[in-house]
């Protein structure tokens, strides 16, 4: 298989202020644009064609991948003027594959860092005969997710969205976002509407008789959909806990991106990244957090499992834990900042402001 669609239209909306000025793909993990380990992976396993469906800021992709060259890919983007689903996306660059009718597709949702065995999702389609194979993942709580029962041979049986009740969880497999299509399963979804392939496809296929296949591979999977997630992620791939050859350096307990600045007392743990021309200042403790490009961290501040925006600045002596900065935005000194809290674009929090605060 050489080719696949890689659908990077979404808003991020769960996770601004990150997303404001960035789509959710371009929002750097590990140091780079998770889209770029997305990417690497997809190359990885034999893939060599990939066409992006773009919607949500679309004009920031082409400019920094390219034709894709660069990571050894063929890149095409074609964007959605109006929302269309996954299903409408998928369906909307169909013209873009060089697939026959009978060939299989590789498509994955552009905001799920998965350590997937690709090519044996390929492979399982391929034997099985299916029209459509789903990646399906086990997770401990399934209320969240649709579920995806199958048989004993790993044929889906249903698709059962979101359930509530203890009667309602027939099982703990999950989509978990990544598939490989049938080309002319493609071209036979409805062109020039919004589609979902959760609640429409999918349902319509099955109850029509369609060969759905499920692959359980419950190696590492996240949703990278909020910003508590999006600092793990980003943090598992420093690690060296989530797989990506587009990590930009040795996995290890921090990573910092060349022009960066740490002081030498500086502690840096946890899968912390520094990124390109950020400063972070002495005595500044930082465990699992993401500072990204140009951002500063003056002198004593400590900050745990957050996210510190591009060009942003925080204060001396400042505490922040599970705390999202978003660009530009500034902190003064002696703050403290919890719980989830997001402080967006541009705004400016005077000095010893704030000594607590939750979600907003």
């Amino acid at each position: 298989m050489t080719e696949a669609i890689l659908l990077v239209g979404g808003k991020g909306t769960r996770l601004r202020p990150l997303t404001v000025r960035t789509p959710k793909p371009m929002v750097p993990a590990a140091g780079v644009p998770f889209l770029t380990h997305q990417l690497a992976r997809a190359r990885e396993a034999g893939v060599e064609h990939i066409v992006l469906a773009t919607s949500y800021l679309a004009e920031v992709f082409e400019p920094y991948f390219g034709d894709g060259s660069a990571l050894g890919l063929e890149l095409e983007y074609v964007t959605e003027r109006e929302p269309l689903g996954t299903g409408g996306a998928i369906r909307n660059v169909a013209s873009r594959l060089r697939s026959g009718p009978g060939d299989p597709v590789l498509i994955f949702n552009g905001d799920i860092l998965t350590g997937l065995d690709i090519r044996a999702l390929v492979g399982t389609h391929t034997r099985s005969g299916a029209d459509i194979s789903l990646h399906l993942t086990r997770v401990e709580d399934p209320r969240a997710y649709g579920l995806v029962p199958t048989d004993a041979n790993g044929r889906v049986t249903a698709f059962l969205e979101k359930p509530q009740t203890p009667e309602e969880i027939v099982t703990d497999q999950i989509n978990a976002g990544a598939y490989v299509f049938r080309r002319s399963v493609i071209d036979a979804i409805p062109e020039g509407r919004p589609v979902s392939v959760e609640r429409e496809t999918f349902p319509d296929l099955l109850a029509a008789g369609a060969h759905l296949q499920g692959m359980v591979d419950s190696t590492y999977w996240l949703d990278l959909g909020t910003p508590h997630a999006f600092v793990r992620g980003s943090a598992d791939l420093v690690l060296g806990r989530a797989p990506s050859p587009a990590v930009p350096g040795r996995c290890g307990e921090h990573l910092i991106l060349p022009t960066a600045s740490v002081a030498p007392d500086a502690k840096l743990s946890a899968g912390t990244v520094i990124g390109p021309g950020a400063v972070i200042g002495p005595g500044a403790r930082l465990t699992a957090t993401a500072v990204l490009p140009d951002a500063v961290v003056e002198p004593g501040a400590q900050i745990t499992h957050s996210l510190i925006g591009s060009k942003a600045r925080v204060g001396a002596r400042t505490v922040l834990a599970n705390a999202v900065i978003g660009d530009g935005a500034t902190i003064g000194a002696d703050n403290e900042l919890r719980d989830g809290i997001r402080i967006w674009c541009d705004r400016t929090l005077p000095p010893a402001t704030v000594r607590f605060s939750p979600d907003e």
